[in-house]
């Protein structure tokens, strides 16, 4: 006799170890802007260094994490840790981060390489009041926005077959929210040039 089984849970334990990572580098990057910026710094100044840093910690620990499990013959779905873990779930919802699929590998190559020093590095010149900072702003927010979108367009395009939009953790955290920072951030970092 076969036996029931339990569905897949929505919200698991490593899905709590990911919110509270994502929360905990949140966390950091505010206080780097409390330790890092004078008092009178402008509010505008204050959100892109937050969100700069955040944006820098997310690309070198998570996405680099990502990189260490998906190249030289690794792949997500047969390694083993927290990090492992937390990837393989987020492969649940969009399959190709499980077996290190070469477009995002290849996109997180950029991510993690270039995308995150040059946001330290506007991060540096936004304590510094240099205004070369808006000039690096656009940069770095042209090449988050092709990253968005170069990540999820094939798959628009092609059906969506490697997302799994059944389970509304996947598709709203996972999919949905995950990707919006990084649209809404850009417009908002933005204001820092007026």
């Amino acid at each position: 006799m076969l036996e029931a089984q339990d569905p897949p849970s929505i919200f698991t334990a490593t899905s709590a170890f990911s919110l509270a990572g994502v929360a905990g580098i949140g966390l950091v990057a505010y206080v780097a802007s409390r330790a890092l910026l004078p008092k009178n710094a402008r509010a505008q100044d204050r959100f892109a260094f937050i969100w700069l840093t955040f944006d820098a910690l997310i690309h070198f620990i998570f996405e680099g994490s990502f990189l260490w499990l998906s190249t030289f013959g690794r792949q997500v779905n047969t390694s083993v840790g927290p990090l492992a873990d937390m990837w393989r779930e987020y492969a649940a919802a969009d399959f190709r981060w499980g077996f290190a699929d070469e477009t995002v590998v290849s996109l997180e190559l950029l991510t993690v390489l270039g995308a995150g020093p040059l946001a330290c590095y506007i991060v540096y010149l936004i304590a510094k009041d240099d205004p070369a900072r808006h000039y690096w702003l656009v940069v770095l927010s042209t090449a988050e926005l092709y990253g968005g979108w170069m990540t999820f367009c094939p798959e628009w395009l092609t059906g969506s077959p490697n997302l799994n939009t059944s389970n509304p953790l996947y598709l709203w955290v996972y999919l949905f929210v995950r990707a919006l920072p990084w649209f809404v951030g850009v417009k908002l970092i933005s204001v820092v040039r007026a």
